[in-house]
């Protein structure tokens, strides 16, 4: 099944993210490859492409899992969570309809 897994940062860790993003797109690239990533990307905190530095305020995954539970433990693995950038994430069931 398809899970959104919907974090927000906390404030003031755009340092924290630039560290810790090879690691978090090293993860993403191995579920693409594994034909699991249906979409990933952040939020920016302005309306731009590039915030430049006013950053991010959180991401959108929506990849497939065999369970909700295995893909909390894959979020919780996060190193955006482990690294303390995420200030929390949901993660939830997600239907796609289109396209």
């Amino acid at each position: 099944m398809l899970y959104a897994f919907i974090s927000e940062d906390k404030a003031g860790t755009q340092s924290l993210r630039v560290k810790a993003r090879p690691a978090h797109l090293e993860r993403l690239q191995k579920l693409y490859e594994a034909g699991r990533l249906v979409i990933a990307g952040p939020h920016p905190a302005i309306d731009n492409e590039d915030p430049g530095d006013d950053g991010f305020t959180g991401s959108l995954i929506i990849a497939e899992f065999d369970s909700i539970e295995a893909a909390k433990i894959w979020a919780d693995a996060d190193p955006y969570r482990t690294q303390e950038v995420y200030k929390k994430t949901v993660v939830k069931p997600f239907k796609r309809v289109l396209p």
